[in-house]
């Protein structure tokens, strides 16, 4: 897959079938729009592409309200790369782009800097200044310039239609196995692994201190999952892991964390980048009454994630 930032610098000749939104998750209603796209794109004989902004448009129309990311930009391109598309244009949001018109941003984006030949949206399309232009202004305009347009309808889980911020909400709310039935897949985090209190090791269960985390933690809790090394070119093996997200309040610490317990490793992993792809959650964060009391809770998590884990892979 080519991957662009911002427009190709001339107005494209072979066209294209176009795809346009943040797709944050790609989650199941995003596949199907992508699916849509590529098999329309397969047909003309040309490429797919799909337009994306980074950052999120709202970090400059409405900072405060920026919702946190499922994926980050690398995880996106891979996944859109894995669902077949050509070429990916991640466009550094601007307020020159904001301020066009639909109408504007249909002809001078879509026409003549892609040469679209054919567009494919979900039903929740908005684009153009202040979010005038609507998926009915989109078909209107793609009439009148004889492209072929395709409105991918929604795709529903018990009943409710898949979306990001749904994802977010079920994230929020420790429900990681609804989350996974959303995206298609469960859900990831990344981090490096940096030095922390020691305190899991003074307690003879050390774990692994993750940092630079760029997307959204689930909520506070224990959690089994599964962790991968990552390394330029590929994954370690998977591992069974028990993961603590929250304060210590034990200790009396309330800083967040995210503490990984690796069942099956022995080594040194400070530096390296985790993943952690989380399956279920365990329970919530507690104050224990005593480091003796946390020594003997730990075990029985332990024991939790290993047969949650043990049939899932």
């Amino acid at each position: 897959m080519k991957r662009l930032t911002g427009f190709p610098e001339t107005d494209v000749d072979q066209g294209c079938v176009l795809s346009i939104g943040n797709f944050d998750g790609i989650h199941l209603g995003h596949q199907a729009i992508v699916t849509a796209l590529v098999e329309e794109s397969q047909r003309r004989g040309v490429p797919a592409t799909v337009l994306t902004f980074e950052p999120h448009p709202a970090s400059l129309l409405a900072p405060s309200r920026v919702p946190p990311r499922l994926t980050t930009a690398d995880q996106k391109a891979a996944l859109l790369a894995d669902l077949g598309v050509d070429v990916l244009v991640e466009y550094p949001t601007d307020w020159e782009l904001l301020k066009l018109s639909p109408s504007d941003f249909f002809g001078q984006i879509v026409v003549h800097r892609f040469g679209a030949l054919g567009l494919v949206e979900g039903p929740n399309f908005y684009f153009g200044r202040d979010r005038k232009g609507t998926i009915d202004t989109l078909r209107e305009f793609c009439i009148q310039e004889e492209l072929s347009f395709e409105v991918v309808e929604p795709i529903e889980v018990s009943g409710e239609m898949v979306s990001s911020s749904r994802i977010r909400d079920c994230l929020k709310s420790s429900h990681v196995a609804k989350a996974a039935t959303l995206l298609g897949r469960r859900y990831l985090i990344a981090g490096k692994v940096v030095s922390g209190a020691r305190r899991g090791r003074e307690i003879h269960f050390p774990t692994a201190n993750l940092d630079d985390i760029e997307t959204l933690l689930p909520a506070n809790g224990v959690y089994a999952a599964w962790s991968r090394r990552i390394h330029e070119q590929a994954c370690d093996e998977s591992y069974r892991t028990a993961v603590n997200i929250g304060p210590n309040p034990t200790f009396g610490e309330n800083s967040i964390k995210v503490e990984a317990h690796l069942l099956d490793f022995e080594g040194n992993l400070y530096g390296d980048l985790l993943s952690l792809e989380f399956v279920e959650h365990i329970r919530p964060i507690q104050t224990f009454e005593s480091v003796d009391e946390l020594r003997r809770q730990i075990p029985r998590d332990l024991a939790r994630c290993r047969s949650v884990l043990e049939t899932s892979t």
